[in-house]
């Protein structure tokens, strides 16, 4: 009895040391160290998918389109809008945006975009570095709070209000440690908030994806479908360069 209670005792200690190592959740640093540190080594750096993406315009318009998507991390987001041979899209890193027509450069703009380093940079770079890139989008890591969305527990940062609707702030599940939700401007600062809504996760190559993304701005609404999707793919720099844009080999093609 005396031997059961000291290894009953001893595992309590170890119990409890464990516990007070592991940091409490108490802003988003914490949230996005957490997210680094659990898939560290195992998320996917590259990322392929083709997307039917549909558009309802607050004019009344309506239009369906294809896209094709590469990512390579943890910067650089490419979208081919239409087949890859006719040069349209645009090409994103974390802080910049290239206008693509006919294969052309027509332009640059010195805004990134918010996808990306929640969806994957934070799971391929030091934290600090995730920190600098979504500082553009004044998200206020200082301020969360927990929640839940579409029946899973979430960390809300950027707000400590549950119903705070006006704030930049985003959503990642507490368990899986993966973005589901955001509300964060889209364009050059003042830009009003869209609210983005990852749906359909799928785990893929180490990580995950969500396969179906709602994205609401303005009376706009833009539903994202993803099909054919692959991870890890040998993808060269030269997709990624504004001056191969149509000579770098594509793998849609």
């Amino acid at each position: 009895m005396k031997r059961l209670a000291a290894a009953m005792a001893l595992s309590l200690t170890a119990a409890c040391t464990h516990r007070a190592r592991v940091a409490p959740v108490t802003d988003g640093r914490a949230v996005l160290a957490q997210m680094h540190d659990h898939y560290a080594g195992k998320w996917y750096n590259t990322l392929t998918f083709q997307q039917k993406t549909d558009i309802n315009r607050r004019d009344g318009t309506h239009e369906v389109q294809t896209w094709y998507e590469s990512l390579k991390g943890p910067h650089w987001l490419r979208i081919d809008q239409g087949l890859p041979s006719l040069g349209n899209g645009v090409l994103y890193s974390s802080d910049s945006v290239y206008l693509m027509r006919g294969g052309q450069l027509t332009r640059a703009v010195n805004v990134g975009n918010p996808f990306i380093p929640l969806i994957m940079g934070v799971y391929l770079q030091p934290v600090d570095r995730t920190i600098a890139d979504l500082a553009p989008y004044h998200f206020n890591l200082d301020q969360m709070h927990r929640g839940e969305l579409d029946g899973r527990p979430v960390y809300v940062v950027g707000t400590e209000d549950p119903v705070d609707s006006i704030s930049p702030q985003f959503e990642v599940d507490t368990e899986r440690l993966i973005l589901l939700r955001m509300r964060v401007g889209f364009g050059p600062p003042g830009s009003p908030l869209a609210d983005a809504h990852l749906m359909n996760l799928v785990e893929t190559g180490g990580g995950w994806l969500a396969t179906k993304v709602a994205i609401a701005n303005g009376g706009n609404m833009q539903t994202e479908e993803y099909a054919d999707w692959h991870t890890r793919m040998d993808l060269s720099d030269a997709l990624f360069d504004v001056h191969q844009w149509t000579t770098a080999p594509h793998w849609a093609h």
